[in-house]
C-alpha cells in the first residue's frame, strides 16, 4: 500500500467516527450483521463519500481488507469495474458474510463487470445463500438494463428462481422474487413465460 493510499484509508475510518449511527449499528447488530466494526454510517452518506474519492482500485482493495461494513461498502463503490478480475470478484464475495453487503456488492459493482452474466448465473446456482442471493441481484439489475437473456438463459433462470422460491432462505427468496418481477418487466411475453413457470411449480404471481 502507498503511503498516499494508507493515509486516505486513515482519513476515511476517521471520518465515520463523526457520522455515526448508533441506534443503526446496534439495530443490524441485532439482526446478525456482523462486522469487527460497524459505525452505521447510511448508504446516502457512503455514497456522497465516494463520490469525493472517486475510482480508486488501490483505494478500494485497502478497504475491502478492513473487517468493516463503511470500508467494505465503500470500496464497492470505488473500485473501477474494468479491473475487477473475475478471482478477486469470488473473492470479496467468499469474503461477505450478510446478506446487505452482497446485494450492495452486486448493485454497486457486479453488474457492471464485463463477465456479469456469467457470475451471475453460476452463483444462482450455488449451494451458498449469499452467492445465491448476490446472482439474483446481479441478473435483477441486468433485467432493470434491458438486457434480454436468451432462450437457454430464460430456462436457466426460471429453473433456479422456483428453485429458490421453494427453499427455506427468506433472504434467497427475496432475491429471487424481485429478480423475477424484474424479468416480467422485460416485457409481455417475458411475464407469461414467468406467469406459466411459477403456475406450474404451484406458485401465484402477482
Amino acid at each position: 500500500m502507498t503511503e498516499e493510499t494508507n493515509e486516505k484509508l486513515k482519513a476515511i475510518k476517521r471520518s465515520f467516527r463523526t457520522v455515526m449511527n448508533g441506534v443503526a449499528s446496534h439495530s443490524m447488530r441485532e439482526k446478525g450483521v456482523g462486522y469487527k466494526l460497524n459505525w452505521g454510517v447510511s448508504l446516502v452518506h457512503l455514497r456522497e463519500m465516494a463520490a469525493t474519492y472517486g475510482k480508486d482500485y488501490d483505494l478500494a482493495i485497502a478497504l475491502w481488507k478492513e473487517d468493516i461494513r463503511e470500508c467494505k461498502i465503500l470500496a464497492t463503490l470505488i473500485m473501477p469495474a474494468e479491473r475487477l478480475l473475475p478471482e478477486v470478484a469470488d473473492i470479496w464475495l467468499e469474503q461477505t458474510t450478510s446478506q446487505e453487503l452482497a446485494e450492495m456488492l452486486a448493485a454497486n459493482l457486479l453488474k457492471d463487470v464485463s463477465y456479469a452474466p456469467e457470475i451471475a448465473y453460476r452463483w444462482m446456482a450455488s449451494d451458498s445463500d449469499i452467492r445465491q442471493i448476490c446472482g439474483f441481484c446481479i441478473l435483477s439489475r441486468l433485467f432493470m438494463r434491458g438486457q434480454e437473456p436468451n432462450e437457454r438463459g430464460i430456462n436457466e433462470f426460471l429453473d433456479q428462481a422456483v428453485t429458490a422460491l421453494l427453499g427455506t432462505s427468506v433472504g434467497v427468496r427475496h432475491a429471487a422474487w424481485n429478480c423475477i418481477n424484474r424479468f416480467a418487466e422485460l416485457g409481455e411475453d417475458y411475464e407469461a413465460i414467468a406467469q406459466k413457470a411459477l403456475q406450474q411449480a404451484g406458485i401465484d404471481f402477482f
